[in-house]
Order: C-alpha cells, then sequence, then structure tokens
C-alpha cells in the first residue's frame, strides 16, 4: 500500500483515488467508514438469502469515492457493480480485476462499443438501437460480447418497452453476437411498501423476461430488497443503502451509518440584542449571543434550505442566518464561554444528526446529500 500526496492511502491498482485536501488545509472532514459500508453488504446479503449481491458504485459511489467502496466491496465478496456511464467503468476496472463484472446502467452511447469491449464492461442495453449496435460490434469481432438488457416495467425512464420486447422474442435473430448474461429492470416506488406499483411492476418484469432467454434476473434496489423474496430474483442493486441511507423511511434505519462530517471553528464572536447575523440580515439576535463561523457552505455541497443544526459532545447549535458560500454561522449560546476555539471541530453528520436527518431539514433525500458534496474535504478513509 503506498500513500500518495493528500494523504489518502492507495491500493494496488487502484488508480483513480478520491482527491483530498490535507487535513491541516481543510476547513471540514468527511470520515468514510469502510468497515461499516461492509458490514451493511453483509446485512443486505443475509436478507437476500440465495441471491446475489451487487454493489452501486455510479456517481464516485455516491460522492464517497468509487475506487476506495469497490475495493472494500471486492474484500468482501461482491462480484457485480454498477455504474451510470463508460467513463465510470472504465476508470473502474482500473480499480477491479476482470472477472468482476462492471454494468453499465445508461447503456451504450453511440461511439462506445469499442471502448466497452476492450474494458470487459458490460452494458446494459436499453433499446433496439443499442442492442443492434452491440450485435454488430459482435460480428466484427467475431466473438460474443456480454451484455444486460433493461426491459421496462412500468417506470417509462429506460429499456425496453413491451412492444420492442415482444418484437425481440419473435426476431432472436437480433440478439446474434450477444451473450445476454442479465434481464432487470428498476423499481420506481419501492421506498413505500404498500404501493401497489411494487406488485405491478414485479408482475410486469416476470411476464416480460419470460419472453427472453432465460438468464439471470435482477429488479430490486436497496428498498426493493425489503419488500420481500418475491422481488429479490437472482441478483440484488443496492446502492444508498450500502452508504447508510435508510432503505425503509418511516421504520428504524436498518444499516449502519458510514459518513461522518465535521467542519472547523474559524472565528467566534459575541453580538448584542438586534445585531443582524449573516445575508440579508435573515436573522437577528436575541439579547445578548455567542456566535461562532465554521468553514462550511453550499460551495461543499450543503444545502441553502432548510433549517438545520450542528452539534459539539451533543449539544445542539442551530444555524443563524443563511448558509453562505463558504461559511454557516452557528448560536453557540449554549455553550461554556471557553467550550469552541478557532480550529475546533463541530459535527454536521454523525451520531447526533444522520445523512437522512439533514435531508429532511433540507426538504430532499440522503441520496441528493452525499452525492452533493464537493472536493475540499479532508477526506478519511477507515475501517477497510
Amino acid at each position: 500500500m503506498t500513500t500518495p500526496p493528500g494523504g489518502v492511502t492507495k491500493g494496488p491498482g487502484a488508480l483513480p483515488v478520491q482527491p483530498t485536501v490535507p487535513e491541516h488545509l481543510a476547513g471540514a472532514l468527511l470520515g468514510i467508514d469502510l468497515g461499516a459500508l461492509r458490514e451493511n453488504y453483509r446485512i443486505l446479503k443475509a436478507r437476500l438469502g440465495r441471491a446475489a449481491c451487487a454493489g452501486v458504485v455510479k456517481a464516485d459511489a455516491y460522492g464517497l469515492g468509487a475506487a476506495e467502496v469497490a475495493e472494500a466491496l471486492a474484500a468482501e465478496g461482491c462480484r457485480s457493480f454498477f455504474v451510470a456511464h463508460i467513463f465510470e467503468a472504465l476508470e473502474l476496472r482500473a480499480v477491479l480485476p476482470r472477472d468482476h463484472a462492471i454494468f453499465v446502467l445508461n447503456g451504450l452511447p453511440p461511439g462506445a462499443e469499442r471502448d466497452s469491449a476492450e474494458a470487459d464492461v458490460t452494458p446494459v442495453l436499453n433499446s433496439l438501437e443499442q442492442l443492434q449496435a452491440w450485435s454488430d460490434l459482435a460480428r466484427r469481432l467475431e466473438r460474443p460480447l456480454p451484455a444486460a438488457l433493461q426491459v421496462d416495467s412500468g417506470m417509462s425512464r429506460l429499456g425496453l418497452s413491451p412492444h420492442e420486447v415482444e418484437r425481440l422474442a419473435a426476431t432472436p435473430a437480433l440478439l446474434s453476437g450477444v451473450q445476454l448474461v442479465l434481464v432487470m429492470s428498476h423499481l420506481a416506488c419501492a421506498d413505500e411498501p404498500d404501493n401497489p406499483v411494487n406488485r405491478l411492476q414485479r408482475d410486469n418484469f416476470d411476464r416480460l423476461r419470460r419472453m427472453l432467454p432465460a438468464v439471470p434476473a435482477s429488479l430490486a434496489n436497496s428498498s426493493g430488497i425489503f419488500l420481500g423474496q418475491d422481488y429479490h430474483h437472482d441478483l440484488a442493486r443496492p446502492g444508498a443503502a450500502l452508504y447508510g441511507v435508510n432503505p425503509t423511511p418511516g421504520d428504524a434505519n436498518p444499516m449502519r451509518q458510514v459518513v461522518s462530517l465535521r467542519a472547523k471553528v474559524v472565528q467566534t464572536r459575541e453580538v448584542g440584542d438586534g445585531v443582524g447575523i449573516g445575508y440579508g440580515y435573515a436573522s437577528r439576535a436575541r439579547t445578548h449571543m455567542r456566535l461562532a463561523t465554521i468553514s462550511l457552505g453550499y460551495a461543499d455541497g450543503w444545502h441553502r434550505r432548510g433549517a438545520a443544526a450542528a452539534f459539539h459532545h451533543g449539544a445542539r447549535l442551530p444555524f443563524a442566518g443563511r448558509v453562505s458560500m463558504d461559511s454557516i454561522i452557528l448560536d453557540i449560546s449554549a455553550l461554556p464561554h471557553d467550550a469552541l476555539r478557532p480550529g475546533d471541530l463541530v459535527d454536521l453528520i454523525g451520531a447526533d444528526q444522520t445523512v437522512d436527518q439533514v435531508a429532511e431539514h433540507a426538504g430532499t433525500i440522503g441520496y441528493e446529500i452525499l452525492t452533493s458534496f464537493g472536493r475540499r474535504f479532508h477526506r478519511h478513509y477507515f475501517g477497510a
């Protein structure tokens, strides 16, 4: 193992390491617990029983570093990985051995066919046009090329329509040269277990895949795993649950928290009654207040909208005024006078406030919080 400048540990072959800022120069510290990530994989795998468990590492593993996350999942036994774009797959191939499958969810952009084949990347074919392009390349290379096929079971996003599946079933020559390894679809409402759309999509998927060659099937995402065995098929594709986002909203989170975020105090001050705080004087001091400015803002992916707070040894420190690009003002009046000094850390995500709670404050979902994180943090990976 080697440690490049910036302090991120890099394993053999792990070329695209997530960049980081040295700790003493960074305004905020992002911790990624790879041990918790691996435990989450084990939790999901145990729930799946005989079905295999993949790892969705698109969008740089939801902002946490695809190289580091993929290596940790591979060490836990994961052998199938999903990304959104071909360039993500090509980067990931530098990390993973050739016998680990990398699927590209958005399929084949025109002109990317040869890049995919040379890197042993498996496209998820979403249209008859993509299928034809992959078949044409297989014919030119004079060898079969592996592919997954996505069918639209009711989400109207990606995949062959029922009419196209019927056409493919009636014309099996369209699969010439294509080694079909997976048929898949995606659930639209899996985080709502009582939504009848789930059962409708499952039934649609099962009907469509019966028209196609008998290969492994995949339908369940993170929340889909918790809908029960009827949704597991042969392979599940969890993403957010691996990273600690609750796959069962409304119920207790069965996953371990993977992410922590702490920001440094830049300055503290005392202000009197009625003094304006932050842009637009969106807040004003109530009687005498003590404030701390921390080095974190919307340029780092912290959303401007919604009430929120930081924490210091369990004490809640409400935001005072608007979130700025590079800083947030906290009300620290509840702390002893000498509790915080410049350079000290406060917690934004951790034991006192989860990713899902931060998302609720911002009126969004945990997925968006994670994938919004900027590149100015010191990133610390541990627990591998």
